[in-house]
């Protein structure tokens, strides 16, 4: 296929690149033109057919099929898998709560996760009587080139792997670090395990920067969201689930599109991933998202997409290494679009101040206290030589 987009003419969609230098992609991805229009018609559809009449449904059953199958599509697997969500969080929480667990179970959780999924874990372990364990991979990212790190973070795995383990969490790309875990394979030694533990992927950073397909289909909890690397709206995201899962797991948070029949609470539960979908949403924000969806297709395949969002992120490693006092978390350039370091001397939220003052846009990150760049298919030569210099003239 040629793509019908590059990176290139997809940045001049994108309002939000016009005037800034922009790195920012991992906290929020900016909103092509043609996806806040197709976010506008919608409102627009919807009120001339009646927001609650019958003429509207049909509209609306269109366009949340048509997101839900984009995203099953992405995800490898059928659409029956898909549940919409808000966000990553409600996409790890809703379904980990539903999991049939007992006084005594562990959860072995990586030191890379993000804040939100940790504190879920500890208050489900809290209430559940589970205990936390921690599975050590950042440091192992930090000192590990990506060619021998899949075999560390396995032997790591097995090693704090216990006969209670019923849950292992671990993101599919490092919000921190930036660097990709063998999901698929991790799911495979999770197999061999006597307890089967169930394998909840955070997938906020892989989902529209990286190739998902092997990843999503392996977990039985792969959660993500719209509006980073895909360029979609906030609010609107996804969680890809296994058979297993669908399976054994109990809805938590129970509403109207919880229920086969949504008109009686006598009802049964769907017996797909809709079971995990709540009640009222904002439709158009599928369609917006849609939108992205297809946007990014245009500019080319999910391995052509990344081959490009390397590019970038390698020329700013390199770069990086010629400035003094500048430290990068991984020991190469990273596999995708996440550039984490640290510059001697200069306190990680002064330095955002002051790139910030200049129009350059990156961010810090509290564990560890670093500095993190992430380069898209939009991101220009010229945008990271600005970063550069920048971080040249404060060193």
């Amino acid at each position: 296929m040629t793509p019908q987009h590059t990176g290139a003419s997809l940045r001049e969609l994108c309002p939000a690149l016009a005037n800034k230098t922009y790195f920012n992609y991992g906290g929020q991805g900016p909103l092509p033109t043609p996806a806040l229009e197709a976010i506008t018609a919608s409102w627009r559809r919807i009120q001339e057919l009646g927001p609650f009449t019958s003429a509207v449904w049909p509209f609306v059953e269109q366009e949340t099929a048509r997101v839900r199958q984009a995203l099953a599509d992405w995800c490898g697997v059928g659409p029956h898998r898909l549940a919409l969500t808000e966000n990553v969080t409600s996409g790890c929480v809703l379904p980990l709560w539903g999991l049939p667990w007992q006084e005594g179970d562990a959860l072995l959780i990586s030191d890379a996760e993000h804040p939100g999924v940790v504190a879920a874990c500890q208050e489900l372990a809290r209430r559940e009587g589970l205990s936390i364990a921690t599975l050590p991979v950042l440091e192992l990212c930090r000192s590990t080139p990506q060619a021998e790190l899949d075999a560390a973070v396995l032997q790591a795995l097995e090693q704090h792997l216990s006969p209670r383990t019923r849950l292992v969490a671990l993101s599919h790309l490092l919000w921190n670090s930036g660097s990709v875990m063998p999901i698929a394979a991790v799911a495979d030694q999770l197999r061999q395990h006597p307890q089967r533990p169930w394998l909840l992927v955070d997938a906020a950073q892989s989902m529209g920067s990286i190739p998902v397909a092997e990843a999503a289909r392996a977990a039985d909890i792969y959660a993500f969201t719209g509006h980073k690397w895909c360029c979609g709206p906030e609010g609107l995201g996804g969680v890809a689930l296994s058979e297993r899962l669908l399976a054994e797991g109990q809805p938590t948070l129970i509403g109207w599109r919880s229920l086969r029949h949504e008109a009686s609470a006598g009802s049964s539960f769907h017996s797909d991933a809709r079971r995990f979908e709540v009640a009222t949403s904002c439709l158009p924000l599928c369609s917006g998202l849609a939108s992205s969806l297809e946007l990014l297709a245009a500019a080319g395949s999910a391995e052509q997409r990344l081959e490009q969002i390397q590019a970038g992120s390698a020329r700013l490693w390199h770069g990086l290494q010629q400035i003094p006092g500048v430290q990068t978390l991984l020991p190469e350039p990273p596999p995708a679009g996440l550039v984490s370091f640290t510059l001697a001397g200069h306190s990680t939220a002064a330095v955002v101040e002051q790139l910030g003052a200049q129009g350059i846009w990156i961010r810090r990150l509290d564990d560890p206290d670093c500095l993190r760049a992430c380069t898209h298919i939009t991101t220009s030569e010229a945008e990271i030589e600005t970063l550069l210099a920048a971080l040249r003239a404060l060193a």
